[in-house]
């Protein structure tokens, strides 16, 4: 995996990634940081005409026909400059061309590691019958790495093994002055997650009260009204620390797991009218890119295998129970609404299932009241 993790670095550096074997593969790069020396490059590398590798969510955003499960590939316009298909990767939004070939093998893999690179999902590629010796002395020489189908589609960020507990130290905070913040670091050594322990433990109740709470830089830090984050983030450290303490589980999943920088393109395409969903659909990402197998895991570390779970969310529950951990009730916790994040929370409720009734309500009846 120690190859899969530099390819994830490599790609989010702007380097070309190949992907296959000694008989042949493909030479991609993400499609976000292409430009022209980077374009030119790949061209002497080889003489291929070059392939856009794009999700199946962004095709279907684009109405484009022939896409697999995982994607779809489509060629290159021709007589088209590194910044204009950069630009495909999000900015467009009508496609090239309506239809497409499904993604196979090497190339449905090169667009699960951009996804695991936290990168848009979207990539340039050549296929590469068998690597010159150009390339093969690139490769030797460690100045292009080369990977196989088989180890990127195994490999799941923070799913391969158990984070490791780093530190700890109490941490007094406003309502919850008996606070222990501790830090675990995945095995792959590229996320962190912070285990927010309330109260003493010795005297938490049987069940304590669990929160996982996605970090939102611009919601928990800065106040945005854009969502709800801050609020519920403040509010189950209250309501934590009232009900006689238990866990709040930061996981650094900015964007339902897309990223800070993809929040923010999700952001400039709702701000066009679309929803939260279809925003990041247009990106090439699911309705929700979040995997639990690291709370799981730090809850287990922690010695916690019975809660009460403090969500909106019924995927949470679903993950957390599929990882073993007993859920003994729920606890609805829900932000102010407000003309901001009305329509966000309304496309939770409707688009993802999100138990969201009670304060959309509130809504409904301050219109009509």
């Amino acid at each position: 995996m120690q190859r899969i993790r530099r390819a994830l670095i490599d790609l989010r550096r702007g380097e070309p990634v190949y992907v296959g074997k000694d008989c042949g593969g493909l030479l991609m790069i993400a499609l976000e940081n292409l430009n022209d020396a980077r374009l030119a490059a790949i061209r002497q590398i080889s003489n291929q005409p070059p392939q856009l590798l794009l999700t199946a969510h962004r095709a279907a955003a684009l109405g484009m026909e022939g896409a697999s499960a995982s994607g779809i590939a489509v060629p290159a316009p021709q007589n088209t400059d590194a910044e204009a298909l950069a630009g495909m990767a999000h900015e467009w939004l009508t496609a090239p061309t309506q239809r497409g070939r499904a993604t196979q093998g090497a190339e449905s893999a090169a667009l699960h590691l951009l996804r695991q690179a936290a990168l848009l999902p979207a990539a340039l590629a050549v296929d590469i019958d068998a690597p010159s010796l150009a390339l093969k002395r690139a490769m030797e020489h460690g100045e292009i790495l080369a990977v196989t189908e088989t180890d990127i589609q195994g490999f799941n960020v923070g799913a391969t093994r158990a984070p490791e507990r780093i530190s700890e130290a109490q941490v007094p905070l406003d309502h919850a002055e008996s606070s222990r913040f501790v830090v675990f670091r995945e095995a792959d050594g590229l996320l962190e997650h912070v285990a927010l322990l309330i109260g003493s433990e010795v005297d938490w109740p049987d069940t304590p009260a669990l929160r996982m709470h996605s970090a939102c830089l611009t919601g928990d830090l800065f106040g945005s009204l854009r969502c709800d984050c801050g609020e519920q983030l403040r509010g189950a450290v209250q309501t934590i620390a009232k009900e006689g303490g238990g866990v709040l589980l930061y996981l650094a999943q900015e964007g339902r797991g897309i990223g800070l920088a993809n929040k923010l393109r999700a952001y400039g395409l709702q701000d066009t009218g679309l929803d939260t969903v279809d925003a990041d659909q247009l990106l090439g990402f699911g309705e929700d890119e979040r995997r639990y197998e690291v709370a799981a895991a730090m809850l287990n570390d922690l010695g916690i295998s019975r809660v009460r779970l403090m969500t909106n969310n019924p995927g949470k529950i679903a993950a957390l129970e599929a990882a073993g951990i007993e859920i003994a009730g729920r606890e609805a916790l829900h932000g102010a609404l407000n003309t901001h994040n009305a329509r966000y929370l309304t496309a939770k409720s409707e688009r993802a299932g999100h138990w969201l009734d009670e304060v959309l309500r509130s809504q409904h009846s301050e219109t009509h009241s």
